[in-house]
């Protein structure tokens, strides 16, 4: 078994999104990757840049970050061929490394594009090093830049950040400074393939809180009645949890709530909405450990969205008596 460690950069569409391909509002320009063995000594490096061929203007922000001109990306690779030779050089008992969430959807996005999605089968376990780094050097819930993370370490600077190979480097760098225990303690779940059915729903536990990722629904409505996804269950002991705050939402995606386990105390639960490319939804909840001052701050949002709604309601209901006594 061996790490493979990738980053990507990305073309976006330079003309805003008004004119972006909406099944490919990023494409790949450049894949850079470290292999890792199982005791995370270096094998080998990959890098390609990838010629574009939807945005084949380079957007402003793009040419800032990545310093690439046209010219090195006309001589790149088609993304198929690249991404089958990435795949290739990478090994099919490999598991995937990341900084962040973000480099496997958008590498997975662009194979769907291309039609190639079955050479990649998910939802795929990986590892998130800026999750990793976190959790061995700081607290659970604070990110790093990639930069950043090589300055709190005082890793060497030798190569500039921005490219794929440099940052995939800095990254296994980062990587192998992580204990063991907490790499295998805290794997993540990337679900651009999301589960399409009940029976291929996911269920894990991790140290501390579990995540539940469901099924596709069609709106979000109608997985806010769906019994499991508004179920409250213990992330120690798995047994039914009593709500103290119901479910509520702070926006479109995200949704709170409070319960009570009788053995393990308070838990604080989220569920994100996520949207799929064809414009159904899924929910992907975590149920964690918590306390009172988190569990006071949560009502605290709670009561505070109702003041925000009952003033509109006011709001409202006073404008509309005002038309009726006051017609144009």
């Amino acid at each position: 078994m061996n790490y493979i460690v990738f980053d990507l950069e990305w073309n976006q569409c330079p003309y805003g999104k008004n004119r972006e391909v909406r099944e490919l509002p990023f494409e790949i320009i450049e894949i850079g990757a470290v292999k890792l063995d199982a005791d995370r000594n270096y094998v080998d490096s990959y890098e390609r840049i990838v010629r574009p061929s939807v945005y084949k203007t380079l957007n402003y922000r793009t040419r800032e970050i990545v310093h690439m001109d046209a010219g090195t990306l006309k001589k790149g690779m088609w993304f198929p061929d690249a991404v089958r030779e990435f795949l290739s050089w990478a090994g099919h008992d490999s598991v995937f490394c990341t900084w962040g969430t973000v480099d496997l959807t958008e590498l997975q996005r662009n194979m769907n594009y291309y039609h190639l999605l079955h050479l990649l089968k998910g939802p795929l376990h990986y590892y998130d090093v800026q999750k990793l780094f976190a959790i061995q050097h700081e607290t659970m819930e604070k990110r790093r830049s990639l930069e950043s993370a090589v300055d709190f370490l005082q890793i060497k600077k030798e190569r500039d950040f921005h490219r794929a190979d440099a940052d995939a480097w800095y990254t296994a760098k980062l990587f192998q400074t992580v204990d063991m225990d907490v790499v295998m303690a805290y794997d993540s779940i990337d679900a651009y393939q999301n589960p399409k059915t009940k029976t291929e729903e996911i269920h894990t536990v991790y140290n501390g809180y579990s995540k539940y990722i469901s099924r596709e629904f069609a709106d979000k409505e109608t997985a806010m009645r769906d019994p499991e996804v508004v179920a409250t269950h213990c992330c120690r002991c798995g047994k039914k949890a009593r709500k103290k705050i119901r479910w509520f939402s702070v926006n479109a995606r995200n949704y709170y709530c409070v319960a009570l386990c009788p053995e393990h105390g308070l838990l604080k639960g989220k569920i994100r909405m996520k949207h799929t490319d064809d414009g159904h939804v899924y929910v992907v909840k975590t149920i964690k450990i918590s306390n009172e001052p988190e569990a006071a701050a949560i009502r605290e949002k709670r009561n505070g969205l109702r003041e925000k709604r009952h003033r509109k309601r006011q709001e409202d209901l006073t404008r509309k008596e005002a038309s009726l006594y006051n017609p144009v």
